[in-house]
């Protein structure tokens, strides 16, 4: 977690410049580059990974998803974002709605929230009681030591940010036509219940930051810098090696053979641009 830098002159915190865009960018593509070395690893050796993403709303998860999955292929690098449970899926064991989503040999699953909902948003918005609550935190720990035991690589992110920058985002939401759709009534509600989350934050921690799956803690006031942090951090994390590969050339292409463009008028769409 980035720490803030304290003035000498005045012994006060001040936070760490933000990460330019041109060395986010700069950054960014060379981290791309090894995610498709651990892509192309993961497929040949069948290596199955669980990565679980969770923070306050607008700390930045979807972004750092969107970065982490954006030049790697979808059959591999597989986002799961579950909708609210229906009716039948409320009626089930809690966690046994997740399971049919992790990972197979040759596969990154990523969670967008995950079974960790119980403890955050469920807990502090009365959507379960606190017996289910306190039922689900000495539960999952076993249940992510047979995940883990199955030869799963598990890898939990919680994206830590500030009360004063979660503001400035979930109003820039506001103003933003196309942001507007990340901010739901439930995220106005939970707006508000700031240190109601703190206490489920800390409580969630205490009972599931084991050895076979320890919590990774993210500063993510500077969403770039978060970004780049985390993907270095996850593939630190996992023994991946360059794949060999037979050098691409493109093959020579066919001749027409007497083909022609057909002269009936195409349906081309408009160009305003």
């Amino acid at each position: 977690m980035a720490k803030s830098k304290k003035s000498a002159a005045k012994g006060v915190s001040v936070e760490p410049e933000k990460l330019a865009k041109k060395d986010y960018e700069e950054q960014l593509r060379k981290l791309h580059v090894e995610l498709v070395k651990l892509q192309e690893w993961v497929r040949e050796k069948g290596v199955k990974i669980c990565v679980v993403f969770e923070g306050r709303d607008g700390a930045g998860k979807g972004g750092t998803i969107k970065a982490l999955t954006e030049r790697v292929s979808p059959r591999v690098f597989r986002v799961v974002a579950l909708p609210a449970p229906n009716d039948r899926e409320k009626s089930q064991m809690y966690l046994q709605r997740y399971l049919p989503h992790l990972p197979a040999a040759g596969e990154v699953v990523i969670f967008d929230r995950s079974w960790y909902n119980r403890a955050g948003v469920e807990r502090v918005m009365g959507f379960c009681s606190e017996e289910q609550a306190t039922s689900f935190l000495k539960a999952v720990p076993l249940v992510e030591r047979a995940i883990v035991d199955s030869g799963i690589i598990l890898l939990k992110y919680w994206l830590e940010v500030s009360p004063e920058e979660q503001t400035r985002r979930l109003e820039a939401r506001i103003k933003d036509g196309r942001k507007i759709w990340k901010l739901s009534p439930m995220d106005l509600k939970s707006y508000s219940r700031w240190y109601d989350y703190s206490r489920a934050r800390d409580a969630m921690f205490k009972a599931t930051d084991t050895e076979h799956g320890p919590w990774l803690v993210a500063d993510s006031n500077d969403k770039r810098r978060a970004r780049l942090n985390i993907i270095s951090d996850l593939l630190s994390r996992v023994p991946y090696k360059e794949v060999p590969r037979e050098k691409v050339v493109l093959p020579k292409r066919q001749k027409a053979g007497g083909y022609r463009e057909p002269d009936y008028p195409l349906r081309r769409i408009p160009e305003p641009f």
